[in-house]
């Protein structure tokens, strides 16, 4: 009897995989290991075979070359490959669209921080069910895609971040770009919303158009239809020459309305009158124009309590509102602070090799940055100008970050208390899958005994079934 697999092509448009059913004419029920192969390499991304398992079953040579893949015959699990981890993804505490494919038995997408053979790289990763002909799972397919939109890189331009809410964020990009539905990035002042909206933007099928962003706040209500929707000569005095808009200057890109809030409550019916007719009239002119470009809306303000205090339309809102994706503050990604910092120093003054002690990173941890990357980026470019030598020191600070200051206070207990016991259990279990040397050395790191270390890890895997127990 004939089974068939999930099998793949790409989308002109967004070059993204979507799922088709390809039914392949073998004469049993179990899979022919070299046929998938021969499937695998006509795919144009890396792409593995994975048992239930998690074990390697075959690779095409993107993925080998990629990830430095020598091993074959399910020598090696997938995690130890992409991750280096020992654990399987989910029990290390990140998100395993394996396991959720398993768990589902539906394909499943996710962005990943892998180790590729140039180092750390983010890759969207996808997953879909191997079926035979009962429609019964016997592997898994995995596709990578290489996601160029950040870096984990100090000194790669754009983007940078590694933290999992910033993650987040690029893997909401990645989904959204390649559509043409409305984009509304939220989040406090200094968060990098505009490079998020040009991320968008350069990832979509409008990259070859033009980026125009509008700064909303500086626009007053006489200003705001001519700089948008342009005007005719003569329109009004002064108007001495007919003049294009920024919605005719996007046309075929992307307009970013920056702080989109702050439009005055009777210009925002203009607004919606666009984006509903998807015409305009320059002032002046009697002629509608087409509008054509994708909208990218970004505000620091609370739209919805705006809405509902009547500050702002309430049919404006559900129309920019389309895909709202919220930008992390600063102090809710302090993993990437270090990160973020040597990248700010490199790019303050690429010719030296400027770096922080850990007294002034340090004091940077225990600040709370209320303007964001941006403020960052003001203290890395001063500490530059005044530190003579390569490192940065407490002195090179301001004031209100130096060590010494009063620590910011806790925030709000999240909506989940986890108990201590299963808190313990999963750093553990992320430990494990962490640490690259042996037990006895993890004991010592962690301060308990080898054998109290055995033995909290047999019962913390107790709830992983899935692990196998190499200790014993």
């Amino acid at each position: 009897m004939p089974w068939y697999a999930d099998g793949f092509h790409t989308c002109g448009v967004c070059h993204s995989w979507h799922i088709v059913m390809l039914h392949l004419p073998w004469v049993t029920d179990m899979p022919d290991l070299a046929e998938i192969g021969a499937v695998l390499e006509a795919l144009n991304h890396p792409a593995v075979l994975i048992s239930p398992d998690y074990r390697v079953v075959a690779a095409n040579h993107l993925y080998q070359r990629e990830f430095g893949l020598r091993e074959s015959g399910g020598a090696m699990r997938c995690y130890e490959v992409s991750h280096r981890y020992h654990l399987p993804c989910d029990q290390a505490g990140e998100s395993c669209p394996l396991r959720r494919c398993m768990e589902t038995g539906q394909p499943q997408r996710d962005l990943h921080l892998h180790h590729t053979a140039r180092g750390k790289e983010h890759v969207d990763v996808e997953i879909y069910p191997v079926r035979d002909s009962h429609n019964v799972t016997r592997y898994y397919v995995e596709v990578m895609h290489f996601a160029r939109l950040a870096s984990p890189n100090p000194r790669a331009a754009g983007l940078v971040g590694r933290a999992p809410r910033f993650n987040r964020v690029l893997e909401l990009v990645r989904r959204v770009a390649p559509s043409e539905a409305a984009v509304l990035l939220l989040g406090e002042s200094g968060t990098g919303k505009e490079l998020i909206a040009k991320a968008v933007h350069e990832s979509s099928a409008r990259t070859a158009g033009p980026f125009v962003p509008v700064d909303c706040s500086g626009l007053t209500e006489t200003l705001f239809e001519s700089e948008l929707f342009g005007h005719e000569k003569g329109a009004f005095t002064g108007a001495q020459g007919q003049k294009i808009g920024l919605v005719e200057a996007a046309r075929g890109g992307t307009l970013c309305l920056d702080e989109v809030g702050d439009i005055p409550l009777p210009l925002q019916v203009k607004l919606l009158r666009l984006l509903e007719s998807g015409t305009f009239r320059r002032v002046g002119g009697i002629e509608p124009h087409k509008a054509d470009f994708r909208l990218v809306c970004a505000t620091h303000r609370h739209l919805k309590q705006m809405v509902e205090e009547g500050s702002f339309r309430q049919d404006l809102y559900y129309r920019i509102n389309t895909f709202p994706i919220e930008l992390p503050a600063l102090r809710e990604r302090m993993e990437d602070l270090p990160l973020l910092a040597e990248s700010l120093l490199y790019r303050a003054d690429p010719t030296r090799t400027l770096r922080l002690s850990s007294e002034a990173l340090a004091c940077l941890e225990s600040y709370d940055f209320p303007g964001n990357i941006r403020e960052l980026r003001n203290l890395m470019e001063r500490a530059a100008l005044l530190c003579d030598g390569d490192v940065i020191l407490p002195e090179h600070l301001p004031d209100e970050c130096r060590c010494g200051t009063a620590p910011r206070p806790p925030g709000p207990l999240p909506a989940e208390v986890i108990p201590l016991e299963e808190m313990e259990r999963r750093y553990l279990l992320w430990s494990v899958a962490r640490f690259d040397g042996d037990k006895r050395d993890l004991a010592a790191r962690l301060g308990v005994s080898e054998r109290t270390l055995y033995r909290k890890l047999h019962e913390a895997r107790d709830g992983a079934p899935a692990l196998v127990a190499e200790e014993q």
